[in-house]
Formats: structure tokens, sequence, C-alpha cells
């Protein structure tokens, strides 16, 4: 078990790295060879497009990953869920050829929205052999599905850019080729290491359970994909593109450095599935979970904000450091909140408390929603950034409010302490020293030199954490 483990969170931490990696590169090429404007329009097509096909998900791909982890039919999930995407996303994209008749004044926009659609459709389709493969923690093959379409096109961008032929134009079909690609390869590599039939069904009892077992989830899902883009739709529809472009930038860069725990949180769901079927199970050891992800969380924080300035301006020609020091710093600290959402979020989710689950993103969004309307127009960028860090302390306080497992009490106290340790190390590494790699290297050292000493970090970590793994 303690093998098989390892062998999935490297799989997934190699095809996050990869299409982290690829992802960067298509961002930066796009970003530095595109006008503001351009790049924010783009941006706020892809926005639109995957807010949408988000919400087409039901939020069923989550319940599916669960059914097939506890042993459910595979290929009757598989056949029922496959229907369910090829219907939805055929309609939608249906609707959004008619779309023409409402962006009469934005015929630009639509075209992106048109173009960039076709392609995630594509995306849209392979999901359910996604997450299929999931379930049953084929995280091997699950990986060699999600690299495709970024190495495409990733490599098409710069071989475009390097030879100046690179335009919005060019940039469309390098999306849609990139993306039929990942679903041929999809499908590819399902029948020959699954050897379950791909065939969409129809079955009226089967897709109606399926549908009610994620109707909890449908709200949630709802919920966090306008929480997930509402302020990057709000600031490119009420106040600019050009803003939006310095908005995306520093956030694409800060969802780059979750990439840690992007790499973990697919693994939990069938873990946590699997050790809470015993209803005994009090959650040992959780807590030094919880502390891991706290440090690297804060880690993150600090060496995103330590390096922002004189890198992001450096390798942008002075487009998109500076103007956005305050938005990732705001941002930056939003980081150990949702490490800590996602480790409650995954353990109310196996535990079917999706109820309370969507009673605090309700309540969450709400408080997001407001935060963008009253200070996106005073604040603009900094408005949208401190609204998203409200509607995270919000639900993560709420979600530690509803935990049952007496270990995990003073999880927020272990993210403040975390969270202290990072900005102090941070402030007196910059206030000691001017140069970049000075102030870096002492403000790591400060930093776990204060988690040693409040604590955080203890000797008998290391053999606790094994026991977790070997479990």
């Amino acid at each position: 078990m303690k093998k098989r483990l390892i062998q999935n969170l490297s799989a997934n931490t190699l095809q996050l790295v990869i299409n982290q990696l690829f992802g960067v590169l298509m961002f930066y090429v796009l970003s530095v060879n595109l006008s503001k404007d351009s790049f924010g329009l783009l941006n706020l097509a892809l926005t639109v497009v995957f807010t949408a096909f988000n919400i087409l998900s039901f939020g069923i791909d989550q319940t599916v990953v669960k059914k097939v982890a506890n042993g459910d039919d595979a290929r009757s999930v598989l056949s029922i869920y496959t229907f369910h995407v090829v219907f939805t996303g055929i309609l939608f994209y249906g609707i959004l050829l008619l779309g023409k008749l409402f962006f009469t004044g934005e015929v630009f926009l639509y075209k992106l929205i048109l173009f960039i659609g076709a392609g995630k459709l594509m995306i849209f389709f392979s999901t359910p052999l996604k997450q299929v493969s999931g379930g049953m923690e084929r995280f091997k093959l699950q990986a060699y599905m999600l690299v495709v379409s970024n190495i495409v096109r990733g490599s098409a961008l710069v071989v475009l850019a390097v030879t100046h032929l690179l335009s919005i134009n060019h940039i469309l079909w390098v999306f849609i080729a990139g993306d039929t690609l990942e679903l041929l390869c999809s499908v590819y590599l399902f029948k020959k290491y699954i050897s379950i039939s791909i065939k969409p069904r129809w079955n009226k009892t089967a897709y109606g359970l399926l549908v009610k077992q994620s109707l909890p989830q449908v709200g949630v899902v709802l919920i966090t994909s306008a929480l997930a883009r509402f302020d990057w739709l709000f600031i490119g529809f009420m106040v600019s593109a050009i803003k939006l472009a310095e908005y995306s930038f520093a956030y694409k860069v800060f969802e780059i450095s979750t990439l840690p725990l992007l790499a973990i949180a697919p693994l939990l769901i069938p873990r946590f599935t699997q050790l809470f079927k015993d209803e005994s199970y009090t959650g040992d050891n959780l807590k030094l979970l919880i502390r891991t992800e706290m440090i690297i969380a804060t880690f993150t924080g600090l060496l995103l904000n330590i390096c922002w300035n004189p890198l992001i301006d450096q390798i942008t020609g002075g487009k998109y450091g500076v103007v956005n020091s305050n938005t990732i710093f705001i941002l930056s600290l939003c980081l150990p909140f949702i490490y800590l959402m996602n480790f409650f979020w995954t353990i109310y989710f196996v535990q079917n408390r999706l109820k309370m689950i969507l009673q605090v993103f309700l309540v969450t969004f709400a408080v997001n929603v407001i935060g963008d309307l009253v200070l996106i127009p005073f604040f603009k960028n900094e408005g949208a950034a401190i609204a998203f860090l409200a509607s995270c302390v919000v639900q993560a306080i709420l979600f530690s409010s509803k935990n049952k497992l007496s270990e995990l009490n003073g999880s927020l106290l272990i993210l403040l302490k975390c969270t202290a340790c990072a900005l102090i190390s941070g402030i007196l590494a910059k206030f000691l020293f001017q140069t970049f790699w000075l102030a870096l290297l002492t403000s790591v050292v400060f930093y776990f030199l204060a988690l040693s000493l409040t604590r955080q970090i203890k000797i008998a970590d290391y053999k606790n954490f094994r026991k977790i793994l070997g479990k």
C-alpha cells in the first residue's frame, strides 16, 4: 500500500509538473507577445468557457471518482457519465453557436469564445475516462491523458513565437488541435490499458441515481465555478481588458504556486474514502498532515513574495511585476486557507456531508461576490484579491467549526502560526538585505528557525509521517 501510494503521488506530481511547466510556458509566450488588451480578452474568453464546462459537470466528476473507489461497477459508471458529457456538451455548444445573436457588439470576444469552446468541448468529452482512471487509482495512466494538450499547445506556441508567426488565429487553431489530440490519446490509452468499452448509455434509473447522488455537489460546483472566476468576469466586463490582463497574470502565477496541493488533492479522495469506511476511525495523525500542508503553503507564499518583483519584471519587460506586487501579496495570504479548505472539504465529501458543504459554499460565495461588487470599483485588482482572501478566511473558519475529529481541533491556530512565521521571516529578510539572493536565503533560514521555535516542525514528524504513508 505504501509503495502504491508513493507511485501514485509520483505519477500525479509528474503530470502536474509537466502541465504547469507547459502552462507557464504558454502563459508567458502569450503575455509577452500579445498586447495587454488582446491578452485580457483571451483570458476573458477562457474564463467564460472554463466556467461553463465546470458547471456542466454537475459535480458528477467527483462523485464518479468516489463511486469507482468505493467498488461500484466502473463500466456502468463510465457509460452513464459518458452519456452525460456528450449530451450536455453538444447541447451547450449548440447554444453557444446561437450566441452570435447576443454578441453583436463584441464580435472579437465571441470569436474567441466560440473557437476556445470547440477545443474545451474535446477536453470535456475526455473527462469520464480521466475520472474513472482516478477512481481506480490508475494515476500513471491518468497522467498520460492529462499532459497531451498542454505539451502540444505549449510547443506549438513557442515555435510560432520564435518564427514570428504568433497571431490570434494561429493561437486559436493551436488550442483546438491540442485539445482534440488529448481526447484521441485518452480514448486510445483507456481502451488499451483498462479495456472497458466506451459507450454512452442512457439508463433513466441509473442516470437519475447518479444525478441524485451528485445533486448536493451541483450547488457546490455552481458556486465554486462562479467563485473561482467571478472576479475575472467582473474585471473583464466592468473595468477593462488591460486590468484583467494584469490580474490574470498575477492570479495565474498564484495558481501555479498551488502545485503541491494539486499533487496531493486527487489522492486524498480515494485514500480518505478507504479510511472512513471504518466508522471507528478517529483521524490519527491527520493533524501532522495539516501541519505539513500549512508549512508547504506558507513557505510557497514566502518564496512568491521575495522573488516577485525582481524576477517577474525581468522576464516580462516590466509589464507585470511591480504593478502586481500588492495583488500577489494579498493572494499569497490565501494559500494556507486554500490548503486547509481542501483538506476539510475532502474529509466532509467522503463522509457524505454534502448539504453542509453546500451551505458553507453559499456563504463563501456571498462574501466573495459582495466583496467584488464593493471593492473592485474602488481598488480594482487589489479589491478583487481582498474579496477572494475574505471568502477564503470565512470558508476555512466555517469548515473548521464543522469538524467532528478531535485531532483536527486547533487547525486554524496551526495555520496562523505558520503564516506568522513566513510573514516575520520575509519582513526581516527584506529589512536586513537589499540584495535579492541574500534576502531570499535569509528568509528561508529565518522561516525554518521560526517553525522550530514554535514547534511546527518536530523531530518525531518524519517517523510519524512514514507511518501515515504505510497505512
